[in-house]
């Protein structure tokens, strides 16, 4: 299973959820998709009924375990996570963050920092934690820094910016 959003909320009176995804337009997201409500070690298995984006950055996701207000609720913070098959493929010069856990990183000299160990958002970039024996780098997502993915020897290969490493 992905986490593929978190619900920020219920929405109406019959237990829609306002569900904030990681990644807009979020296809995964779908009628009839199975999804995971995680919440403070609580799962429920859920069937997507319906699902419509709202404003710029929610869709409104009905689910047929959750029918009144009051259900949707209590489902705020919950992790929304869906079956990794049900994630479209990736194009070309694409990837999905899960893919890459584990990934190491050196630098375009050849030095290795360590491994990718968790990824978040800054709201103007993604950050992966790269994490080796004694030190923690916060590696910015961007295409100044990130030269290189190489999915076969599971590495990614980085330009530092002045100061990132220092």
């Amino acid at each position: 299973m992905v986490a593929v959003g978190v619900v920020a909320g219920a929405h109406a009176l019959r237990g829609m959820l306002r569900v904030r995804p990681y990644h807009l337009p979020a296809p995964s997201l779908a009628p009839g998709k199975t999804v995971v409500l995680e919440r403070d070690g609580i799962v429920t298995e859920t069937r997507i009924v319906s699902a419509a984006p709202h404003g710029r950055a929610l869709v409104l996701v009905a689910v047929e375990t959750v029918t009144d207000r009051t259900a949707a609720e209590a489902l705020a913070g919950a992790r929304v996570l869906v079956p990794k098959a049900d994630l479209p493929p990736a194009d070309e010069n694409e990837f999905y963050y899960h893919e890459l856990e584990g990934f190491a990183v050196e630098t375009t000299d050849g030095e290795a920092l360590g491994t990718i160990r968790e990824t978040f958002t800054t709201g103007t970039n993604d950050v992966w934690v790269v994490r080796d024996a004694g030190r923690e780098h916060l590696i910015p997502v961007i295409a100044d820094v990130v030269r290189e993915i190489d999915r076969a020897a599971r590495r990614v290969v980085i330009e530092p910016l002045p100061g990132l490493l220092g």
